[in-house]
Order: structure tokens, then sequence, then C-alpha cells
């Protein structure tokens, strides 16, 4: 089991260490700055932290020492002449980053590859640990990205980026809004693969549309690398075909609607919700804080509670907050309320962290 969560905030990034039978904050970087996530590279212990600065632009830094020393790195840039056009009939735009919104290691025979993700929706590649970044331009150039539009932010951005363990050539990414998308060679070129998905806030004549697709988190199993669980906005989806056709699982308690999900490193059945109530309110379902799981692919869930907030409660976690280990047996959540809540037993008792942090925009096991 991993012992050390990484917790990235609107206020810094937190260190959250197991100290016997207690979890504490044994560090913190980047006091005061906004972090939008963090990655801990399996493949040489390096830490990748992403900060939002806002009017300062979007920053990179590594870590090679576990936290205690940081260097900046570069950040993915557009061309002069890239414009952002969408689908939702905004002007276009010249294309320049706003947010690094997720971050992966590529594969295990790959040192230095990193896959990054922004708003807008470009998809970057570095071979050189960060030190220079290159626009994936057989997705950037799709005509049918020019139809991709916002979810959360005005334009589409890129938030979910799954690297194949069989095969590091093999990257699927998901859009909020444009659906899922296949490479097989490396981001040379791409297939839209979200047969079955269905949007219900599309005009009828639509809403089967693959671009049209607004999934908040996608993820794979690494055990199983041809099965995947999508949150989406209204609701949750599954495919046990490479993320070529998916199925709904309609009966996901209390609430289909969430941005977070997880699932099982080696069990592709076993997958966590944290669900919501949708749309304007955004909030927990009766204000209670609860976690749906699933251990039969989505037949049959449970409502889990124990350990967590269950009377005035109104913390949302968003997409990159619920974090599960290699063993599947430890999970983490964080809230935009500041709460943090870790299980050692695949999510039947959470504890709290004894500590009030800012809103927590991700959560990831390290180490």
């Amino acid at each position: 089991m991993s012992d050390r969560l990484l917790v990235s905030t609107r206020k810094g990034l937190f260190v959250v260490e197991r100290d016997n039978d207690a979890w504490r904050v044994a560090n913190k970087s980047f006091l005061g700055d906004n972090v939008a996530l963090a990655l801990a590279d399996p493949r040489d212990g390096s830490w990748y932290a992403a900060l939002d600065l806002g009017h300062f632009g979007a920053k990179l830094q590594r870590s090679t020492d576990q936290g205690r020393t940081w260097s900046e790195c570069a950040v993915p840039a557009f061309d002069a002449d890239d414009e952002v056009v969408t689908g939702d009939g905004k002007p276009s735009q010249p294309a320049t980053l706003k947010m690094i919104w997720s971050l992966e290691a590529g594969g295990a025979t790959e040192p230095g590859r990193l896959w990054a993700g922004t708003i807008p929706g470009g998809l970057f590649r570095s071979d050189d640990f960060g030190a220079s970044w290159e626009l994936v331009r057989g997705l950037w150039d799709m005509p049918e990205r020019k139809g991709w539009f916002g979810g959360g932010y005005d334009m589409p951005g890129i938030h979910s980026i799954c690297v194949d363990p069989r095969d590091p050539r093999c990257v699927r990414v998901a859009i909020s809004t444009g659906g899922v998308w296949r490479s097989d060679d490396a981001g040379e070129t791409w297939a839209q693969t979200a047969n079955g998905m269905f949007a219900a806030y599309m005009p009828e004549e639509r809403k089967f549309e693959p671009g049209a697709q607004d999934v908040h988190r996608l993820v794979q199993c690494g055990a199983a690398p041809d099965a995947f669980w999508a949150q989406h906005h209204n609701g949750v989806f599954r495919s046990t075909s490479g993320g070529v056709d998916w199925k709904e699982v309609a009966n996901v308690q209390p609430s289909v609607f969430g941005f977070a999900v997880a699932v099982h490193p080696r069990d592709p059945d076993t997958a966590w919700f944290v669900p919501a109530t949708k749309d304007e309110r955004r909030i927990p379902v009766d204000g209670e804080v609860v976690v749906a799981r699933t251990r039969d692919g989505g037949k049959n869930f449970d409502v889990l509670r124990d350990g967590l907030p269950q009377k005035d409660a109104y913390d949302l976690v968003y997409r990159h907050a619920l974090a599960i280990d290699g063993s599947g047996d430890r999970l983490a959540f964080g809230s935009t309320t500041g709460g943090l809540w870790i299980s050692e037993n695949q999510g039947d008792r959470w504890r709290a962290l004894d500590a009030r942090l800012p809103m927590v925009h991700a959560v990831t096991f390290a180490g």
C-alpha cells in the first residue's frame, strides 16, 4: 500500500503521510499558490506539480527528491497561428494556454515521456521530462475538434489521458466537451470512440453525437486494459471493448451525476464514484457525503457512509480528487471545502484528515 498522498489545493501542494495508524500533513510546497494537479511518476519517482497562477499563467515544476526541492520545467505552448474554434457559437480566438488540466507518464519503456492535456483542448507530448513540449497536431488538426465546446469552462479541455499498459503508443483521451478519442500510433492519427454514450442536454437529433459527449472523467483498469469507466455529465458509462463501445450504468445511487471515478487496479468490475446533485446546485444529495461502489460491473451499488459527514455537508469532489493506490484497498478523496478522507478497506470505512485544507483540486498516491 502507498503511505503518501499528494494533495493539490487552491493554496498549495500538501504531502500527507501515514504515521503509524494516523495520517498527517508532513510537508507543504507552493503555499499560497493555486496547484491544479500533481503527478507522481512511477518510473523514476519524480513529482510534477502544475500551477495555475492566473495573471502569471500556468507553470510546471518538477522534484526529484520527494518535494524537498523543485525546479521549473517548460509549459506547453501553442503556435502563434493556432486558433480555438468551438461548436457552440463562440467567436474564434487565438489559442493560448489557460491551464494544464491533465498530466500522465508515458510507458515504462519511454523514459522522459510525459503527456499533458490543456485548456484549450490541446494534447502535448514531452520526451525530456518536461524540458520541452510538442503539440500533438494529429488531434489538434482534426476537423472534428472545431465542434468541441466548453463544459465547466468556457473552452473545451482535455482532462483524462489513459496510456495503455500493453502498448504505450495506444493513448486515449477524454474531453469536456468532445467525447473520447483513441490513438494507436502515439498521437499521429485518432479515432472517435464514444459510441453508446448519450447527451441528455443536447437536442434529440444530436443526443448521440460522439463529439457532443461531456465526459467528466475517464479511467482504465491496469490489469484489464480493455475495461474503462466514465463519469459523464448525465450518467455513468462502462466499456469492456477497449473504449470502442459504451453502455450506460443507470442505477448508481443516490445519483448518476458526479465528477470523479476510480477503478480497482486489478478488478475491472469494481469502481467507485462520488455522487452529487447536478447542474445548478452541485452539492451532495440531501447534504450527505457518500461514495458509491460497485463490485459487479455496475449491476449493484453499495452506498458507503461510515466516517463521512451525513448532515449539512456541502462538499463537492472534483474529477481528479478521488484516488486509489496500487493495492486496490486504499482510497482517498478531497473536497471543495477542504475535507480529505482516507479509507484502508475499499471504502467500507473512512477517516477524515485532522486538518483544514484549502479547496482540493486533485489527490494522487505517491510511492
